[in-house]
């Protein structure tokens, strides 16, 4: 296979995942409908259902983007009050470690399964079931996708190029950098993370440069929020424009650690890719836990701002 045959299956893999999370995120969004908006405006009366709320559908989803969008969406309609919105928003940060754990733990092998089933229940069964067939046969898509892209990355073991490109990510800055702007560019942070634990499991990146990198995929996906609120009011953008706060002082918050934090992470896990979705899981708990306890002591300040006109 020639090098440019090698960059177009490449991009081909990742262009099917994102096919494949958009589809999966319609389809289950669809199929919760009404009674999904229901659920989020009874969260309104308890901050830590609505971040369980947030965390849970966002793993489902596979999605925090999907999430982030339609909270911002029912803070603008009304639906969705704005401290439970931030409390949704601060959930999805932990449910989009879903992913890292989807790829480490090796489940992309059950793609082919669910893919099958799905397409079996969307053909063939009573149209009640149909939309289940739909949810499932995405949801294999998405899981057979990443390991498709894992096969499409193995030729990166051997080109030195790559390889010498990849080591700077090493540096922390460097990494949390590339992290954000390949998931601004992608406009999925799931991408991103499975990426780096697939790089990871090629031995093509190194554990502490992947930790980076999905830190930095943490504050880049808020950018589909703040494009999707952009045409909305002035609660839903600044609400866009919090939830990429909370990123950016989570972040902020590890920053004087992230080095001893990436290495001692990489030392006790029990396999690299586990370490990656391990460092994932544990910086998204400990911000979203922080800001989630602290929250009745800014939400009125931050309502009253992002209430205000202009």
């Amino acid at each position: 296979m020639t090098d440019w045959q090698w960059i177009f299956s490449a991009v081909s893999a990742i262009a099917l995942f994102l096919y494949g999370l958009s589809g999966f995120s319609r389809e289950l969004l669809e199929a919760g409908g009404t009674r999904l908006q229901q659920w989020l405006h009874r969260a309104t009366s308890n901050r830590f259902v609505a971040a369980l709320l947030g965390a849970g559908f966002t793993a489902l989803i596979q999605s925090s983007s999907a999430v982030t969008s339609l909270a911002i969406a029912l803070v603008d309609g009304g639906v969705l009050s704005f401290s439970a919105s931030l409390a949704i928003l601060i959930g999805a940060n932990v449910g989009t470690t879903a992913t890292a754990w989807l790829v480490s733990l090796k489940l992309t092998a059950l793609g082919p399964i669910a893919l099958s089933l799905g397409a079996l229940l969307s053909a063939l069964a009573p149209a009640r079931w149909k939309p289940i067939g739909k949810v499932l046969f995405y949801f294999g898509f998405v899981l057979f996708a990443l390991d498709l892209i894992g096969t499409e990355l193995l030729p990166l073991r051997n080109n030195p190029a790559v390889v010498t490109a990849l080591a700077q990510a090493g540096s922390p800055w460097i990494g949390v950098l590339a992290g954000i702007v390949i998931t601004a560019l992608l406009q999925s942070s799931s991408v991103t993370t499975g990426l780096a634990v697939v790089l990871v499991q090629q031995q093509v990146l190194a554990t502490e440069a992947a930790i980076y990198l999905v830190v930095g995929a943490n504050i880049g996906t808020t950018v589909t929020g703040l494009i999707a609120s952009a045409s909305m009011g002035t609660l839903a953008r600044k609400t866009a424009l919090i939830n990429t706060g909370f990123k950016l002082a989570g972040a902020a918050l590890f920053a004087p650690a992230l080095v001893l934090f990436a290495q001692t992470v990489a030392r006790h896990a029990p396999t690299p890719e586990m370490a990656v979705a391990m460092a994932h899981l544990i910086f998204n708990v400990l911000s979203s836990a922080l800001f989630l306890i602290l929250l009745p002591l800014y939400v009125k300040p931050l309502e009253r701002w992002a209430r205000r006109t202009g």
